[in-house]
């Protein structure tokens, strides 16, 4: 199994020209797929609370929530992550049957495209999701509610796999998060001892108020 990063081609874009409309404020670019990015996980995690108190029927609230996660990662794969963010990630198997994991990542003048208030709901909604049903995993599990268990699993493991996919786009698909958090730790060091250096080394400034008298 290998993975790549390479730039995400313009012919992906369905949409003419976008930058058109990224720099007015207060204003999204997509407010459709903004709208149906958030809907579909904020919708199955009300199902899955709320289920019991409208159907006692196990099976037809576990298909409902199967669904409303199977749309949510189809969407957030495949449109809200290349529209709202420049993201896209994707599995091929070649000739030899090998397993190809590819982390595309707009370069250059299309990364203007990316609208900042978007790209902000975005993350915001694909990393608090997992907490969530990871709570409910919590809960399940303690609760000893294992026919739910099985059912907030499969939940986190389509929403940890757009996680895992989108963060391996955004830091780039050779790049681990333990290597990311050490290379980001390091330079704040560095950049904090350089601060402290040239304090140091900086000499007093002499007040220009002040005056001396020679008696």
């Amino acid at each position: 199994m290998s993975s790549a990063t390479v730039p995400l081609l313009d012919d992906t874009i369905p949409f003419g020209d976008e930058e058109l409309h990224i720099n007015t404020p207060g204003k999204l670019v997509h407010p459709y797929v903004t709208f149906f990015h958030i809907f579909f996980r904020s919708t199955s995690i009300v199902v899955y609370m709320l289920c019991g108190w409208f159907s006692e029927s196990f099976i037809t609230s576990f298909v409902i929530v199967i669904l409303l996660l199977s749309m949510d990662f189809w969407t957030v794969k495949n449109i809200t992550g290349r529209l709202m963010v420049g993201l896209r990630w994707w599995n091929y198997v070649d000739d030899n049957g090998q397993s190809h994991w590819v982390f595309e990542a707009r370069k250059g003048p299309s990364q203007n495209r990316i609208n900042e208030r978007e790209s902000r709901i975005f993350w915001i909604a694909l990393v608090l999701t997992p907490f969530v049903w990871a709570v409910f995993f919590l809960i399940a599990l303690f609760g000893f509610k294992l026919k739910w268990l099985l059912l907030v699993v499969i939940a986190l493991i389509l929403n940890g796999a757009n996680l895992y996919g989108y963060f391996k786009c955004k830091v780039g698909g050779s790049e681990s998060l333990g290597t990311v958090t050490s290379n980001f730790l390091r330079q704040q060091v560095l950049q904090n001892a350089v601060s402290i250096v040239g304090r140091q080394v900086s000499p007093p400034t002499s007040n220009p108020m002040t005056s001396t008298n020679t008696i």
